[in-house]
């Protein structure tokens, strides 16, 4: 077999997804002995891939990111390749952006796209880099020939319970992912059309053992990767709250009541139609966390029916009134700017936010963000006229609201331009 070495181009936002990645190699007796390398900024990649090369490597360099961060990583990427650029390095970039824009990504610099799940590709790839295979046979793999698109399909969605959720023989940990893919087909949200529309969930007995592990390495917090926290088990919108607790039952059951379980707070938020009586009896029984995130998004119910959201502004704020009766405090997520929000629609949202931080409620505020590979994505990027900045900085003086929304105006504009 010929040596390789795999290079993650290694950042923050896309951490958990190379994590994800390395156990899969972990797990692959056709990987042993291929060194993997987490290379965090430019110089850090370079000199990985000069001492990969030094040693007669050739190299997979390992690119993940989201939309919003893919000209970073495009520069970044043009960066490396004019100090290294080898016959024997391959750049691959995966991830919700390759997925949703694979054209515009290879034509970024990267040699090949991986689109849609990454445990078997990566497994299949670097099998296929060590013994002469060809990479654009695997399934999911896309690059240009001729200047033209040529895409391998898709990569076969993975059953959870088949890798790691992390890579422990490199210390790579993370939230346990419980559940991928999202059956609310969110008009504005990338989950469902990335990683499928229907849910895959990870069984209570591989959870538990993953808990179990992490027990023994010493950890005492524990949290889950969830689109909706509370459809674990589920098949449908209708949450199987049977199965809920069967999960939170027997984590609780391997870490014990000293350590801290959190669940329906990040990553894992709530859905507002799912916090009843029973769900929050069930929380308050097994978790840690007193906050729990809700996924309220507007206040207008014209603007909630548009993006398919599957619940009115009505339900928000009883599941608010709710959470805070069980003792949990709600931080509850808006998203401004929405497509085709009228000036009565903004009213609403900022009304009904008004009447949350009354009650004790806290606002998590994101801009709207025409994402590739929704059906907004031609949309018309968040724009936050200046009555509404205002009335959003106060709120935000008073402890009342919180987040990125004023860094995600620039960012969303910075998406429409790059369409």
């Amino acid at each position: 077999m010929s040596p390789l070495t795999v290079v993650w181009a290694y950042r923050r936002t896309g951490k958990f997804a190379f994590h994800v990645l390395t156990g899969a190699l972990e797990t692959d007796a056709r990987a042993a002995g291929v060194p993997i390398v987490f290379a965090n900024g430019v110089e850090a990649v370079v000199a990985a891939l000069r001492e990969a090369l030094a040693a007669g490597h050739r190299v997979l360099v390992g690119w993940s990111f989201y939309s919003p961060d893919f000209a970073l990583l495009a520069a970044e990427l043009q960066q490396v390749k004019a100090r290294i650029d080898a016959a024997r390095v391959l750049h691959v970039a995966g991830g919700v952006h390759a997925s949703a824009e694979p054209e515009a990504t290879l034509r970024a610099g990267f040699d090949l796209v991986a689109t849609g799940d990454g445990e078997r590709l990566v497994q299949d790839l670097v099998h296929a880099l060590r013994t002469g295979g060809e990479p654009r046979a695997i399934a999911g793999i896309g690059w240009l020939e001729a200047g033209v698109l040529r895409r391998n399909g898709r990569a076969a969605r993975t059953a959870l319970d088949e890798f790691p959720p992390f890579g422990p023989a490199h210390d790579r940990f993370g939230p346990i992912e419980i559940t991928r893919g999202c059956v609310y087909a969110c008009r504005f949200c990338q989950t469902p059309y990335f990683a499928g529309a229907s849910f895959r969930h990870r069984s209570v007995a591989n959870v538990r053992h993953w808990a179990r592990y992490l027990v023994g390495r010493g950890f005492r917090d524990f949290r889950f990767l969830t689109p909706t926290s509370m459809s674990y088990g589920a098949t449908g919108p209708e949450p199987d709250l049977a199965a809920v607790e069967a999960l939170l039952a027997a984590v609780r059951e391997e870490i014990g009541p000293q350590r801290r379980l959190w669940f329906g707070t990040f990553p894992s938020e709530v859905r507002p139609e799912h916090v009843t009586d029973a769900s929050l009896r069930l929380l308050r029984r097994w978790v840690t966390n007193k906050a729990l995130i809700l996924g309220g998004q507007s206040g207008s119910d014209r603007v909630l029916a548009a993006s398919a959201r599957g619940h009115d502004a009505a339900t928000v704020e009883r599941a608010t009134a709710l959470c805070l009766e069980y003792g949990f405090v709600p931080h509850v997520d808006f998203l401004f700017g929405m497509p085709g929000e009228a000036p009565a629609d903004v009213e609403a949202t900022l009304a009904l936010m008004d009447r949350l931080v009354a009650r004790g409620a806290k606002v998590h505020g994101h801009t709207f963000l025409p994402l590739p590979g929704t059906p907004f994505r031609k949309a018309a990027p968040g724009v936050l006229t200046p009555a509404m900045r205002q009335r959003l900085l106060a709120m935000a003086s008073k402890g009342q609201l919180y987040g990125q929304w004023q860094q995600q105006e620039v960012t969303a504009r910075e998406l429409a331009e790059r369409r």
